[in-house]
Formats: C-alpha cells, sequence, structure tokens
C-alpha cells in the first residue's frame, strides 16, 4: 500500500515535472515566435521605408522632368503666340497698304477732273442771268466733288510761299524774284494734294531763285565764259 502511494507520488511528481517542462518549452516556443514576429516586423518596415524612399526619389525626378518638358512648351506656345501676332499684323498692315494703293489710284484718276473744274471756274465769268444759274448749277457739283474727296481723307496742298521740298513738290519753273528768298514756292502752277498725310499728288511750282540784280550776274559771267572758249577754239583748230 505504502509503494503504491509512493509510486503515484513519483508519478505525479514526473507529471508537474513535465508540465513544467512543457510550460518552459512553449514559453520558449512563444518568446521565440514573439522575437521572429518582431524581427519581420522591423523588417517589413525597413522594406516599406525602402520603397517610400525610392517612390519619392522617382517622383521627384518625374516632376523634375515633367516641369522641364512644361517649360520647352510654354517657349514654344511663347514663340508661336508672338510668331502669330506678327503674321497678322503684317497681313492688317499688307491689307490696309493694298487699300490705301487702291483709293489712291481711284482718287489720282479723278484729280485731272477737280483740275479742270478748277480752270473752269477761274474762266467762267458769268454775266446773264442764264449764264449765272448755270455757273450756280456747275459750283453745286464742283462742291460735291470736293467732299467726296474729303470724306475720302483727302486735302489739298498749302505751297505758295513755303520752302521748296522736293518730297512734296516738283519744280517746274524758276525764275528771279524780288518779293520771295531763294528755293521759296512763288507759285502754285498744279495744286498737290495729302491722302491721310500721304502724298497723293507732288504739286507743280514755280520757285524763287532769289533777288534778280544777283542772278543777274550769273548770265554775264557765263557770257564771258563762253566768249573765252570761243576765242581758244580757233587756237586749238590751228594746232
Amino acid at each position: 500500500m505504502i509503494e503504491k502511494q509512493s509510486d503515484n507520488v513519483e508519478n505525479q511528481e514526473e507529471n508537474v515535472s513535465e508540465e513544467v517542462n512543457e510550460n518552459k518549452d512553449s514559453s520558449v516556443i512563444e518568446n521565440q515566435i514573439s522575437e521572429d514576429k518582431q524581427s519581420l516586423d522591423v523588417d517589413d518596415e525597413n522594406i516599406y521605408a525602402e520603397d517610400l524612399k525610392n517612390t519619392i526619389t522617382n517622383n521627384d525626378a518625374r516632376l523634375e522632368q515633367l516641369e522641364k518638358e512644361h517649360e520647352t512648351l510654354k517657349s514654344q506656345y511663347v514663340r508661336i503666340a508672338a510668331d502669330f501676332d506678327n503674321f497678322r499684323k503684317r497681313q492688317s498692315r499688307d491689307q490696309d497698304d493694298l487699300k490705301v494703293q487702291l483709293v489712291s489710284k481711284a482718287l489720282t484718276a479723278i484729280l485731272p477732273i477737280v483740275d479742270n473744274f478748277e480752270r473752269a471756274r477761274q474762266q467762267l465769268k458769268p454775266e446773264s442771268e442764264e449764264a449765272q444759274t448755270l455757273h450756280r448749277s456747275y459750283q453745286g457739283l464742283y462742291k460735291q466733288l470736293v467732299e467726296v474727296l474729303k470724306q475720302q481723307g483727302v486735302s489739298p496742298m498749302r505751297v505758295v510761299a513755303q520752302q521748296f521740298d522736293p518730297k512734296l513738290h516738283e519744280a517746274v519753273l524758276r525764275e528771279p524774284s524780288q518779293e520771295f528768298h531763294e528755293d521759296i514756292i512763288i507759285e502754285e502752277l498744279q495744286r498737290g494734294y495729302h491722302l491721310e498725310g500721304k502724298v497723293l499728288r507732288h504739286a507743280l511750282v514755280k520757285v524763287s531763285m532769289g533777288p534778280g540784280e544777283q542772278n543777274s550776274q550769273e548770265p554775264e559771267e557765263k557770257d564771258k565764259v563762253e566768249e573765252d572758249i570761243d576765242s581758244e577754239n580757233p587756237i586749238s583748230e590751228e594746232n
């Protein structure tokens, strides 16, 4: 009986020892699992941090590339916009020039008619009532023609007593004058016209050569030179 009890006690002790060993083993395993888990978590965090760093680096490089492309496209857009604006201005300017040329050509063809109206006005001296009526009708037509020219931007030049300017005037005659200095316009032979600030037709004018006494010496000097030349001709012929 005592032996059985001792055996039971021994068996219980062995069971307790085994349980203790099992508990120790399980604790070790749990600790190992916990350590492994922590190690895996650290590795995962390192991998995630490295991936995140690589992603940020790639995004920065891509962003820099996109910014360069944006600047390139912006420069191209600005250049194309400037070229188009210049083209539009050039087209507008060419159209304006063409319009002025066509208008100038048409108006230039009309100006001789205006000249004839003015000559007729200066020559006509109506005396009878019928002639005066005709003259008034003529004046009405002339005023309408002048008004049309004004509406088109045509304005006459005022040249008498002005300094001769080859850009505006064409000198047909030159003569001495006691009243006007040299290169001053004495008389208007054919009226000149402007078209919106540009010359539509040059004025034909008579220009002063200055006081006649000074200029009268020039023909005398010229005649003297010609006489000297003539007197030398026989000598050259004899040689």
